[in-house]
């Protein structure tokens, strides 16, 4: 079934209206006929509303609800994912996976390892696209919300931004041993906010772990392989997606 994403006054007296670029595709894309059934998020409450296509205008779709699925697809825990900029496209793929994953919003990190570097201009373009890209995966894992992907942060500002979090992670190769990590991971309590910072290719240096670690941000091991960037910040959230699920 298709999943939409629509502003919370679009739904009201028992009809849903979508509007913008996703009636063009309803209808010419997907040839959707009246009648059909479609789901609906308006990216807040985690409802699922479920409306049949009633008519077409020049602008609109206009639906009939038919029923709200009330039990939420969004893990009972919201995750920020720190990630440090990657080389290429590598992180078109790191909000399309963490989206899938659950990740509640993600915010790029610009490390001193980062060989990456973005001026204003060509940053305010990629977060566009990254958005862009973090918005059709959650239609296409049928996601509650749409995770906000924000604007390009230093390491000091993302620490400081994750200082009011409950659990902050930053996995780092020289941290403890495996036990520790599932220690760590097994103490999470659905309800809590969660931040993981992960770091570009080369990782992140010494004094930026140790900067994190000052502020509370606890370093952790991901087991005795060195992973890349784009596989870290997964795993860690497949860990806890499996978790938070299973509780």
């Amino acid at each position: 079934m298709y999943q939409f994403f629509v502003e919370p006054q679009q739904i009201q007296d028992g009809k849903v209206i979508i509007t913008g670029s996703d009636v063009n595709h309803i209808r010419n894309v997907l040839r959707m006929k009246p009648g059909e059934e479609i789901a609906v998020s308006n990216g807040i409450d985690g409802r699922e509303y479920r409306c049949g296509i009633e008519i077409y205008t020049q602008d609109e779709v206009v639906c009939t609800l038919r029923f709200v699925k009330e039990d939420g697809v969004e893990l009972p825990s919201r995750i920020f994912l720190f990630q440090g900029l990657p080389k290429a496209d590598k992180m078109e793929l790191i909000v399309q996976k963490a989206v899938e994953l659950g990740a509640y919003e993600i915010i790029p990190v610009a490390a001193k390892r980062c060989v990456v570097k973005l001026d204003e201009k060509k940053a305010a373009g990629k977060v566009a696209r990254w958005q862009g890209i973090a918005e059709a995966a959650a239609k296409q894992s049928k996601r509650a919300v749409i995770p906000q992907v924000h604007a390009v942060m230093r390491m000091q500002e993302a620490v400081e931004r994750a200082g009011s979090m409950d659990i902050r992670l930053i996995p780092y190769e020289l941290a403890g041993d495996m036990q520790h990590t599932r220690s760590v991971i097994e103490a999470v309590e659905p309800g809590k906010d969660i931040a993981i910072f992960i770091g570009p290719e080369g990782g992140f240096e010494e004094s930026e772990v140790r900067m994190a670690a000052e502020a509370g941000i606890e370093p952790v091991t991901l087991g005795k392989r060195i992973l890349r960037t784009e596989t870290a910040g997964l795993t860690v959230l497949s860990w806890l997606m499996y978790h938070l699920e299973s509780c």
